[in-house]
C-alpha cells in the first residue's frame, strides 16, 4: 500500500544529458540514461533510504513545467476519483517499464501532477 507522497520528479531540458550533468556536479546525483523510444531520458533512483527519484528528460514543449508524480496504488482508482472531484486527465494512463503505469491530471485550476502507480508490498 503507497501512502500518496511525492515519489518522483521530471526536470525537462532542451539537452538533457548536458543538465544531468549539472545536477550531478550541483548535488552528487548520479544518473543513468534509461531507453525510452523517442525521447532523451536520465534517471536518478538516488541512494537506497528515504528521498524521491528524479529524471531529466527532453522537454516536449516550450512552456512544460518540472512535473510532480504521487505514488498511487492504483493509476485506474485515482484518475476515477481525481475526475469524480472536478479534474480532467491530462495524459491517459500509460504503461512503463516495471510492469507500472502513469498518467497525468489537471487539478481544477489547471494545476498538473503525474500519478505513478507504486509496487505492492
Amino acid at each position: 500500500m503507497t501512502d500518496n507522497r511525492i515519489v518522483h520528479f521530471e526536470i525537462p531540458a532542451d539537452e538533457p544529458g548536458k543538465l544531468q550533468e549539472f545536477y550531478s556536479g550541483l548535488f552528487g546525483w548520479t544518473f543513468q540514461k534509461i531507453p525510452v523510444p523517442g525521447l532523451e531520458f536520465w534517471r536518478c533512483a538516488g541512494p537506497d533510504g528515504p528521498g524521491i527519484d528524479v529524471a531529466v528528460m527532453q522537454r516536449q514543449n516550450a512552456t512544460q513545467p518540472w512535473m510532480n508524480y504521487v505514488g498511487v496504488a492504483n493509476v485506474d482508482a485515482a484518475i476515477e476519483k481525481a475526475v469524480a472531484l472536478g479534474g480532467q486527465v491530462a495524459l491517459p494512463k500509460m504503461p512503463i517499464p516495471g510492469g507500472r503505469s502513469l498518467a497525468v491530471i489537471a487539478d481544477p485550476q489547471g494545476n498538473m501532477f503525474g500519478l505513478l502507480e507504486q509496487p505492492h508490498g
